[in-house]
């Protein structure tokens, strides 16, 4: 006979510790946008996170968590009612992946799981703000994160891991969110940043980061709190948790290692933003892989993705699409690199839930086969299509209804007095003269010619050297 539901306070207390983890990472990607971002437009990119903290937050309490993970429907989405916020879970019976044979399921309270989930979801609709810094509406990016976590989000959580198409009949892996997660908002994002267009002067103007510190600063925060990201997913305290950690942090560490050999050896010297950059790229590309593959696997790993996210965030200029801040070279490009990772390293003798729980098989270089890589590629096809044409069609609406797009006067003279009435610096002059100061030395609110269109045929092949990335 089973026993009764019994609280296990070992895994609760980690995952409570991982979901503060993981929601401090919102404010770090603020930070590390922020910091890349010109000095006119950083509040705007910053609002786009903490407004997404409120949004989703409340959105996947009402009915998000139940599209997510209510019992599967069709495959595509998960009953809306099943956890809907006007229910409460409260009762001792209610643990999550409680079942009559097993009462106690992990030994977490639901609640406990379902916070865990949001922070997920919040993070990852931030993510494609830095995409379209400088040049989008408030109100356009409420709107667009509205219906974007509504239509893509939800139901990919469920695809992936509520028992839908991806994770339950495609057999896909995905520990963290390296598809769920990057794949996704990096498709969106360009999709979103197509729609939008080029920046007023991009890329004939050098649109640096406005401050390093702050740009070191938010990737540290996003360090820090992946590790309950990535080993917080394990749901449990054992060792697939230990290694989730090890891995989290040696991939990370080594493609900081490779971004700056790419950098060193292109331009002659390693940055800081490089360095930054590069961690945030090894720590996207672990994401997926984590608990699945063994430590030497995931160093290598880390140098790949940080030297080929490197060399991915000149895309945008051959291909003309403005993703201010690269979103789709170190989100969408990693996030593809740790998932098809998968299929050449994973291996069920560093855990056992590859095949036992999931079904999926082992990596090529594990004698798998090329099976598990085709289903991570097939995986990641389906939420690239879907999340970029969803974002496009979203943003597309919003911009021909409210309007998506600042005026270009707007743009120009700073994003932030014309959407927030506030700026981030006390910049006025010091004296009384007409040089415009402060404000003129940082290109906020100094007189300027009109803007000019920026046609392709006009723009020079080369653009101005550009230090960005994330």
């Amino acid at each position: 006979m089973p026993e009764a539901p019994t609280i296990d306070g070992g895994n609760t207390v980690w995952l409570l510790v991982s979901t503060a983890l993981v929601l401090l990472m919102t404010p770090g990607l603020a930070l590390f946008y922020g910091g890349l971002n010109r000095a006119k437009g950083v509040l705007n990119m910053m609002m786009m996170s903490f407004s997404a903290i409120g949004l989703i937050s409340v959105l996947w309490w009402f009915y998000g968590f139940s599209v997510a993970f209510g019992a599967d429907v069709n495959g595509f989405w998960g009953d809306p009612a099943a956890y809907l916020g006007t229910k409460t879970f409260l009762a001792e019976t209610d643990l999550w992946g409680a079942t009559a044979e097993n009462p106690s399921g992990i030994g977490v309270p639901l609640y406990v799981f379902m916070a865990f989930q949001m922070v997920f979801a919040v993070i990852t609709v931030a993510l494609i703000s830095g995409a379209i810094s400088d040049r989008a509406k408030f109100a356009g990016w409420l709107l667009f994160a509205f219906g974007w976590a509504t239509l893509v989000y939800f139901p990919v959580a469920h695809w992936v891991w509520g028992g839908g198409i991806i994770g339950a009949k495609l057999h896909a892996l995905d520990f963290a969110g390296g598809t769920a997660v990057h794949i996704n908002a990096g498709a969106a994002a360009l999709g979103v940043a197509l729609v939008l267009g080029r920046r007023v002067g991009w890329p004939r103007e050098g649109m640096k980061p406005h401050n390093i510190p702050l740009v070191a600063l938010g990737a540290g925060l996003l360090w820090f709190g992946w590790f309950g990201f990535n080993a917080g997913s394990e749901l449990t305290v054992d060792s697939v948790a230990g290694l989730a950690f090890l891995n989290t942090q040696l991939a990370t560490a080594a493609a900081v290692l490779g971004w700056l050999a790419v950098e060193w050896f292109k331009d002659g010297r390693p940055t800081m933003v490089g360095a930054s950059s590069g961690a945030v790229a090894g720590l996207v590309a672990i994401t997926p892989a984590c608990g699945f593959i063994a430590p030497w696997a995931a160093v290598l790993l880390g140098i790949v993705a940080g030297a080929v996210c490197a060399l991915a965030i000149s895309l945008k200029y051959r291909l003309g699409y403005d993703d201010s801040l690269d979103v789709v070279g170190v989100h969408f490009v990693g996030g593809w690199i740790g998932s098809l990772w998968l299929g050449l390293f994973a291996t069920n003798s560093v855990n056992g839930a590859i095949s036992d729980v999931v079904g999926a098989s082992d990596g090529l270089f594990y004698g798998g086969g090329l099976t598990q890589l085709g289903r991570q590629a097939l995986a990641g096809l389906i939420v690239t299509v879907w999340s970029a044409g969803i974002a496009w069609l979203l943003a597309f609406g919003i911009e021909k209804t409210i309007g998506f797009r600042v005026a270009a006067e707007a743009e120009v003279d700073g994003i932030d007095v014309a959407e927030h009435a506030e700026s981030a610096y006390d910049l006025s002059p010091t004296t009384g003269g007409s040089g415009g100061g402060a404000f003129a030395l940082a290109g906020i609110g100094a007189a300027r010619p009109a803007p000019e269109p920026t046609d392709p045929a006009e723009e020079p092949a080369e653009p101005v050297s550009e230090k960005v990335a994330g």
